[in-house]
């Protein structure tokens, strides 16, 4: 990328914030935070858990970011009968003028943005076969490796209200998540509006902006900007903090926490920093910008233990008490 694109690339993206915005709220009412975290992910190439309520209109959010990038979606309903293969796709016995032959069917898994809807409702062997595509851009079946499309992203949703006959995340998996995403419900009045919208007759159709090869312009972009030392430092501290085990990891860690975050938490903190850097119409990333993610980045990081648990300490406050106490 020359820097006549780059410097191009760079105002398509800070003006395309408050576009994006405006064509999902045909559709989408509030929840601001939380299409700018799914956005964040997006341009760094990362992949998103988000966790909420059924009702919150989670599936209408992705599926109307997919329009808005014109990006291939697909959504996967998981439940317990659900097969790896469902996901992946198989190899089938097909007639052909040669003869029989096996042909490879895709899954939908073979999507530029896949919705993995309550993936915690499904077994772990099913689970993983999730891990591959979302890590290695690819699957493997029978052998053989497909390489799955780009730009790739998943988001993948869970209900945290009902337990019952779901399967949790191993930590591992939770990892590979870039950010947990929390969907609250809407204030009163976003409420009445989202009521009221749903029950009048079909309003504006959200556009398409971008295509995919924007997107890959602006993951590149991401990539370029710069980053201090200093900087990483700081976003590396602030994860060793969640260390139970660190030296340097304050008390109501250590009695609290059972496991922190690992490096890939560090890497995903900086990343996302660099988007919200190119939002402040800066061309370098500044402290604030990765305390501005902390959250969504380690409460899926950051494990507690029963004493927490007994105590009533959560995830947010254990986060909210480092960032208090500096790093």
């Amino acid at each position: 990328m020359t820097a006549k694109d780059e410097a191009s690339t760079f105002e398509t993206l800070l003006g395309a914030r408050e576009r994006i915005h405006h064509e999902l709220g045909k559709v989408v009412i509030g929840q601001k935070n939380v299409i700018e975290q799914i956005l964040i992910a997006m341009l760094t190439g990362g992949n998103c858990l988000i966790t909420g309520a059924p009702g919150l209109a989670k599936t209408l959010l992705v599926k109307s970011l997919a329009q808005v990038f014109r990006l291939d979606f697909n959504r996967i309903q998981f439940t317990p009968d659900l097969m790896p293969a469902d996901i992946t796709g198989m190899e089938i016995l097909q007639d052909t003028p040669e003869g029989r032959a096996l042909r490879f069917v895709q899954g939908p898994v073979f999507a530029q943005m896949l919705l993995a809807d309550e993936i915690n409702r499904t077994p772990p062997k099913t689970q993983a076969a999730l891990l591959e595509a979302m890590q290695e851009k690819q699957v493997t079946v029978a052998g053989k490796r497909y390489s799955l499309p780009s730009p790739f992203f998943v988001l993948a949703t869970q209900n945290p209200v009902e337990m019952e006959g779901t399967y949790v995340l191993p930590e591992a998996q939770l990892d590979r998540f870039m950010f947990n995403v929390v969907i609250d419900y809407l204030p009163e009045a976003d409420e009445v509006d989202v009521v009221q919208r749903t029950t009048s007759p079909a309003g504006e159709a959200v556009e398409g902006l971008f295509g995919s090869e924007d997107v890959l312009a602006f993951q590149r972009l991401v990539r370029t900007v710069p980053v201090s030392r200093e900087v990483v430092s700081f976003a590396v501290r602030l994860a060793k903090r969640t260390r139970p085990q660190d030296n340097d990891a304050p008390d109501f860690v250590k009695k609290f926490v059972n496991w922190g975050a690992g490096t890939r938490a560090g890497q995903c903190l900086v990343m996302g920093a660099k988007v919200l850097a190119i939002w402040g119409g800066r061309s370098h990333v500044i402290e604030e910008d990765v305390m501005a993610l902390a959250h969504p980045v380690l409460r899926h990081r950051i494990q507690l233990n029963y004493k927490a648990e007994a105590e009533g300490v959560t995830v947010e406050s254990i986060i909210q008490r480092l960032l208090r106490g500096g790093i």
